[in-house]
């Protein structure tokens, strides 16, 4: 065995190695769909909100339990009541929408590469995201209940970033990329109140259709031809 059989050899288990270590099958039509799928939810939740441009009119469609006028602001939104305003129905839509699809391309790409989709390197990226993102929920969560609206798009914003750096670990390192610039997003929406939706639109939509564009053309465009 010569010196550059040597070199392919020890290539070729390097690529076995990181193959076994990460969650490879990450298709870049899911970013590109759950992009897409953001932005029609974005589209959506805009048209509520220039229907109703006096917010005060959007909040009153919420069943608030308590109005503290010296804050100036809603107390105690029940979750109940929120999850019945279009705008949080929009939301769960567009996630729900966003997941299937990107399951179904990542599925159809493990098919494709015989790289199985369930395994220890899955799991641990799956762990590994849904702890950031939970806790995010959460916080969310009670920040409806206090109605803190303005914080809401970058809170979305900064827990999936730091998700995506948490689980780049075990997948496409490229990944951690599009986490850095989910937090960078949020940081600059935190400072812009009011333009949350935009943010959250460039975030979560056009990011991820320039994210996925780039890793097919990367890792699938060869395989596609």
């Amino acid at each position: 065995m010569n010196s550059q059989q040597s070199l392919d050899t020890l290539k070729d288990i390097k690529k076995m190695m990181e193959r076994s270590s990460r969650f490879i099958s990450l298709s870049g039509w899911s970013g590109v769909a759950a992009g897409v799928c953001a932005l029609i939810g974005a589209h959506f939740a805009n048209d509520i909100i220039s229907r109703n441009k006096n917010s005060d009119s959007l909040i009153k469609k919420i069943d608030f339990n308590q109005y503290d006028a010296s804050a100036n602001r809603y107390e105690g939104v029940s979750l109940q009541s929120y999850m019945g305003n279009s705008l949080f129905q929009i939301a769960i839509v567009t996630l729900v929408a966003a997941v299937i699809l990107a399951f179904t391309f990542t599925y159809l790409r493990s098919k494709k590469t015989r790289t199985p989709i369930w395994g220890a390197t899955s799991k641990k990226l799956l762990i590994s995201t849904a702890i950031p993102l939970v806790a995010g929920g959460l916080y969310l969560l009670q920040l409806m209940k206090f109605s803190n609206f303005g914080l809401i798009a970058p809170g979305c914003l900064l827990f999936y970033g730091l998700a995506l750096l948490s689980g780049s670990r075990y997948t496409i390192g490229e990944i951690k990329y599009l986490g850095y610039i989910q937090i960078l997003l949020a940081i600059i929406s935190m400072y812009n109140p009011g333009y949350g939706l935009y943010f959250w639109a460039i975030g979560f939509g056009i990011m991820h259709i320039i994210y996925g564009l780039v890793m097919w053309y990367k890792y699938e465009r060869n395989t596609e031809q």
